[in-house]
C-alpha cells in the first residue's frame, strides 16, 4: 500500500471506532435526562433507579468517546498536513467551538450531575443533564459543519498568495444546506441508538427478573417500563430517520450526483428510475449487467418526483473535464491543479457505496421492526418475553442501529471519493508529503492495538454494570453536611 491508502485506512479505523460511542452518548444523555425529570415529577423510585443505572452506562461510554475523539484531530496534522494547510482557516473555527464551547459545557455539567446528588436543588440538578445533552448536540453540530464543508464547500475564497482556502462567511458554513439536512438525520439516528440500548438492556434484565426464583423478581415492572420506553424512542426516532434521510437524499443528489448514482449502481441516466434491489455491474465498473428494481422509487428518493430523471455514473463522468475547467474559471489555475489528479477517475468505489448504502438502510429498518414487534408483544398486561429468542433480540437491539450508523458514515465518506473536499481537492493530494509508509504503519498499528484494548475495557465494564442491574432505592440526601467531601454518588 502507498501512504495515501494507509492514511485512509488509519483514518477510517479510528473514525468508525470513535463513532461507535457518539450516537450512544447523544441518545443515552437524552434518555437519562428524561428519566431524571420523571423522578423529580412523580417521586416514583423506579425512575430514580433507572436514572442512576442508565447514568452509569452513559458515563462509561462518554469517557471512552472522549479518549478516541482526541485522536481524530491529531491525525489532521500527522497524516493530512496538506489538507490541513489548504482548509485549516475554515476547519479551525467549528472545531475550536466544538472543543471550547460544546465539550466544555458537556464535561462541566456532567461533573455537576455526577457529584451534585443532594448538593444541588433537585430541579436544578435534573436540568444539568439536559445541559449535558444540549452540549452533545452542539458538539455534533460543529463537527458536522466541518464535515459538510468537505461535502459542499461554501463561505470561502481561494487566496493564491497563501495557497489556502480562507473563510469569508462563517454563517454560510454553519448553515450549509448539507449541514441542515445531515444534522437532523444524525441526531434522530443517535436517538434511535440510545433507545435501542435501553430497549436491549431492559428486555434482557426483564427476562432475567421474570425467571422463577430470580432474586430481582420485584424489579419486573421497572425493567418492563425501561424496555417499552426504549422501544418507543427507537420506533419514533426511526420514523424521523426515514423522513430526514429522504430529504438528505434529495440534497445529496443536487450537490453530489455521483454519490447517489454510485449508491444505486446507476450507470446510465434514467427517467422514472427504479430503486435497486440487486444490481450486478461489469468488472470494469462502466455498465449494468443484471438488475432487479422497484420502478420509480429511486426517482422519487432523488428528485421528489416519481417521473424525475436521475443522472447515471457514465454521464456524470463525461462532465469531469468541464468540472475542472469550471474550477479553474472560479478559483484560478492553482486550485485547478489541486483538483486535477491525473490518477483520479472522479468516481467512487461503486460496490462499496452500493452495499454500505443498503446495509445502512437494511439494519435501520430491522431495528425499527424489532422495536415495533417488542411493543406489540408487551402491550397491555402481557407477561415478560421469556423465550430464548429474546436473548438474541436483546443483543441485536443496540447493534442493529449502531452498525447502521457506521455503514452510513462509511457510505458518506467513501461515496465522496476521490474528493477530499468535494470538487476542490482530491484525497491523494491532501496527504502529508513527508510521512512515510513505515511511519503510518507504526501509528496505525499502535492505534488499532490501543483501540482493541479500550474496546475490551468498554465492553467488560458495560456488561458488568448491565449484569449487576439497577441499585436498590435510597432516598437522596436533601441536606448533606457542608463540610462533607465530594464523592461519586453511585
Amino acid at each position: 500500500m502507498d501512504p495515501v491508502d494507509l492514511a485512509r485506512w488509519q483514518f477510517a479505523i479510528t473514525t468508525v471506532y470513535h463513532f461507535l460511542f457518539v450516537p450512544i452518548t447523544i441518545g443515552l444523555s437524552f434518555v437519562v435526562a428524561v428519566t431524571h425529570v420523571a423522578w423529580v415529577r412523580t417521586r416514583r423510585p423506579e425512575w430514580l433507579r433507572l436514572t442512576k443505572f442508565l447514568g452509569k452506562l452513559f458515563t462509561i461510554n462518554f469517557a471512552l468517546g472522549l479518549v478516541t475523539g482526541i485522536v481524530q484531530e491529531f491525525q489532521f496534522g500527522m497524516n493530512w498536513s496538506d489538507y490541513s494547510r489548504f482548509v485549516g482557516d475554515i476547519f479551525g473555527a467549528p472545531l475550536a467551538l466544538e472543543a471550547l464551547l460544546a465539550f466544555f459545557v458537556e464535561s462541566t455539567f456532567l461533573g455537576l450531575w455526577i457529584f451534585g446528588w443532594g448538593r444541588i436543588p433537585e430541579k436544578l440538578h435534573a436540568a444539568t443533564m439536559w445541559v449535558v445533552h444540549v452540549g452533545t448536540l452542539l458538539s455534533a453540530y460543529f463537527i458536522l459543519a466541518a464535515n459538510s464543508f468537505m461535502q459542499n464547500p461554501v463561505g470561502f475564497r481561494y487566496n493564491p498568495e497563501s495557497g489556502r482556502a480562507e473563510m469569508t462567511d462563517f454563517v454560510a458554513i454553519l448553515l450549509n444546506k448539507v449541514q441542515l439536512v445531515a444534522f437532523p438525520h444524525i441526531i434522530t439516528s443517535a436517538y434511535m441508538v440510545g433507545g435501542a440500548v435501553v430497549m436491549g438492556v431492559g428486555v434482557w434484565l426483564w427476562r432475567r427478573a421474570a425467571q422463577p426464583g430470580a432474586s430481582d423478581a420485584a424489579d419486573v415492572p421497572m425493567y418492563r417500563k425501561a424496555t417499552r420506553l426504549g422501544a418507543v424512542l427507537t420506533l419514533v426516532a426511526s420514523l424521523g430517520v426515514v423522513v430526514t434521510g429522504d430529504v438528505q437524499g434529495k440534497i445529496m443528489t443536487e450537490v453530489q450526483p455521483m454519490k447517489m448514482a454510485a449508491a444505486e449502481a446507476l450507470y446510465e441516466s434514467e427517467t422514472g428510475a427504479g430503486f435497486s434491489i440487486l444490481t450486478i455491474g461489469s468488472l470494469d465498473g462502466t455498465e449494468e449487467v443484471f438488475a432487479i428494481k422497484v420502478p420509480k422509487v429511486l426517482a422519487f428518493m432523488a428528485t421528489g418526483n416519481p417521473n424525475g430523471t436521475v443522472e447515471g455514473i457514465n454521464e456524470i463522468k463525461a462532465r469531469n473535464a468541464e468540472m475542472v475547467a469550471g474550477i479553474e474559471r472560479t478559483y484560478g489555475p492553482e486550485v485547478a491543479v489541486v483538483a486535477s489528479d491525473s490518477d483520479a477517475d472522479y468516481m467512487p468505489n461503486v460496490p462499496l457505496a452500493y452495499w454500505t448504502f443498503r446495509l445502512m438502510m437494511g439494519l435501520g429498518f430491522a431495528s425499527m421492526g424489532l422495536s415495533a414487534l417488542l411493543l406489540w408483544v408487551t402491550r397491555g398486561s402481557r407477561r415478560a418475553p421469556t423465550s430464548r429468542w429474546w436473548v438474541w433480540a436483546a443483543v441485536a437491539a443496540p447493534l442493529l442501529p449502531l452498525f447502521a450508523n457506521s455503514f452510513g458514515w462509511i457510505f458518506t465518506e467513501t461515496g465522496r471519493q476521490p474528493w477530499l473536499v468535494n470538487g476542490l481537492m482530491t484525497t491523494a493530494l491532501g496527504v502529508s508529503p513527508s510521512v512515510s509508509v513505515a511511519e503510518i504503519w507504526t501509528s496505525m498499528t499502535v492505534f488499532t492495538l490501543l483501540y482493541a484494548v479500550l474496546a475490551v475495557v468498554e465492553v467488560r465494564l458495560f456488561l458488568r454494570y448491565v449484569a449487576h442491574g439497577a441499585e436498590p432505592f435510597h432516598e437522596p440526601e436533601s441536606e448533606p453536611a457542608e463540610d462533607a467531601p465530594l464523592q461519586f454518588s453511585y
